[in-house]
């Protein structure tokens, strides 16, 4: 098996030039790598994790879903992205092909020592480019905002609501 497991938080902090985080929602950026991954995976084939940090959460179990065809973790409480990735590569490293992409030294270490291999965040961005033109899509990810529903309202309409929610009752 060949898996790559990716540190979704670390990534979209490294993608500055894709991701707005002052400007944006943090859900609406999980769904834009998660999208921007899945798209990859789908031409790439391998086994696809991106891990998230919840163990900032009270009270949080933690929960594996799946967005298409990728997995994904949120973390339970107490528990990092670093935490979950480093037991699944010591438990799986010595017989798997395990990417890990994150931008952390110290994670990147400690993957290598337990038989994994270490990605930096660019180093995917550029793969992720790369698939894109061999597929022929635009080079670079689509880096409008998610398709949520406020993003499908009309302008004028979006000001009105501005104004309705800023007004005081």
């Amino acid at each position: 098996m060949e898996y790559l497991i990716i540190d979704g938080y670390n990534v979209i902090n490294a993608w500055d030039d894709i991701f707005d985080l002052k400007n944006d929602s943090l859900e609406e950026c999980r769904l834009k790598l998660l999208n921007m991954v899945s798209n990859y995976q789908g031409y790439n084939k391998n086994l696809m994790i991106v891990v998230f940090d919840a163990h900032l959460a009270k009270g949080s179990q933690g929960k594996i879903e799946i967005f298409d065809n990728l997995t994904v973790v949120f973390t339970r409480e107490n528990e990092t992205a670093d935490n979950y990735i480093e037991r699944f590569v010591h438990k799986l490293g010595n017989t798997n092909i395990i990417r890990v992409v994150t931008s952390d030294y110290l994670e990147q270490t400690i993957v290598l020592s337990n038989g994994g291999i270490r990605m930096a965040p660019r180093e995917l961005k550029e793969e992720i480019y790369k698939a894109n033109r061999s597929m022929g899509l635009a080079a670079k990810p689509v880096t409008n905002k998610a398709n949520t529903i406020m993003s499908n309202l009309k302008p004028e309409l979006l000001e009105e609501l501005e104004k309705i929610r800023r007004s005081k009752f």
